[in-house]
């Protein structure tokens, strides 16, 4: 079966989520799921519960566990930099049916590689393998070269009203 590109952009929620959720079904259907992030450092719960309970995911985190706020340090750089080899080399196995790169767009965004090193990722995939891309700022570059691109738009969101993010429902 033919593997194809997706993108999951936008400002609105539900990125991740819906990776998750390919993940999940693609793990129902016997196939194994690399499941990279980019930037996050910190176990969430979609993680421990992945850790807990479903071995066919393999999650790797690319971040130093804090959210870039201003100006990525050269730590958060080199993490992402040796997040995206190690992904080019679990994507070039060809050992995983389905490769997250979760918030591979938001590493874009800071700079930590760039759009011609990711897509250079891209084109030595397998041509089986299924890619997700998800973050908010997906380049042209990228979208072009997609099979699938959906947009996540934020209609109304309840932190606007100052809610925090909550355990088990944002993280």
């Amino acid at each position: 079966m033919k593997g194809y590109i997706h993108v999951y952009t936008g400002n609105g929620k539900g990125k991740t989520t819906a990776a998750l959720g390919l993940a999940l079904r693609a793990v129902g259907a016997g196939k194994k799921v690399y499941f990279a992030q980019f930037v996050k450092g910190k176990i969430y719960s979609e993680i421990a519960a992945i850790n807990r309970y479903i071995p066919e995911i393999t999650v790797k985190q690319y971040g130093r566990g804090c959210f870039i706020v201003d100006e990525p340090t050269s730590e958060d750089i080199q993490a992402a930099k040796e997040g995206l080899e190690e992904a080019s080399v679990v994507i070039r196995s060809g050992k995983y049916d389905v490769v997250v790169l979760d918030e591979a767009t938001i590493a874009l965004h800071y700079k930590l590689f760039s759009v011609e090193e990711l897509i250079a990722v891209l084109r030595e995939k397998p041509e089986e393998t299924e890619i997700v891309i998800t973050g908010r700022y997906a380049p042209g570059e990228l979208i072009e070269i997609a099979d699938l691109v959906t947009e996540m738009k934020e209609i109304k969101h309840y932190y606007t009203k100052g809610i925090p993010a909550r355990k088990g429902i944002e993280y």
